[in-house]
């Protein structure tokens, strides 16, 4: 008799449903349904202004940002899909042909809800840090806060706290003065 064919979690991911986003984290597969309409809304108006600045040259430029990219910490093995990310072209020259983003970002951004925030925080920022993302962002639209990370000595140093209508400024995109109102409401 011959052995049943078992799946590699990435094939199980690569089989997931129409509407679901797989990752695989700590050699765990994770699915979850698309965002909800604030979470959708807060990332396109991030990927938005910082965008402007950063992505397309009205800005200091040098970056490309991607929402909801695959990226590859190990092929196929250890693969997480921030919902955004950006990296420095100088590290990054070229896009990826495929769909598999194997250079680690420079900078991702995680938006919580209530179905992935203990993941989130608990799973992926460690796994990030690990791989050595040297910033990181969580954005809460149900509590309209932003909380900005840069990694030393491997751990996550607390750089900014922001809510509300605050308009801030925090790497690694200096430049830019973020208003998070715009974030809730999209203006």
């Amino acid at each position: 008799m011959q052995p049943a064919f078992k799946p590699t979690l990435y094939e199980q991911l690569e089989s997931l449903p129409e509407g679901l986003t797989g990752e695989i984290l700590n050699g765990q597969l994770y699915a979850q349904p698309r965002p909800s309409g604030p979470h959708a809304r807060a990332s396109v108006v991030l990927d938005r202004v910082i965008g402007r600045g950063y992505d397309d040259g009205e800005g200091p430029g040098g970056w490309w940002l991607f929402i909801e990219p695959e990226v590859h910490f190990i092929r196929d093995t250890e693969v997480a899909v921030p919902d955004i990310a950006g990296w420095r072209r100088t590290r990054m020259p070229r896009i990826p042909e495929d769909h598999r983003f194997e250079v680690n970002p420079d900078w991702v951004c995680e938006i919580l809800s209530p179905s992935t925030d203990s993941k989130d925080r608990e799973i992926k920022m460690p796994l990030y840090a690990d791989h050595g993302v040297p910033y990181a962002w969580l954005v809460d639209p149900k509590h309209r806060t932003l909380e900005a990370y840069a990694l030393g000595d491997g751990q996550w140093r607390l750089l900014a706290e922001a809510s509300g209508q605050d308009v801030i400024t925090v790497a690694p995109f200096e430049a830019l003065q973020l208003d998070l109102g715009s974030l809730w409401t999209g203006r």
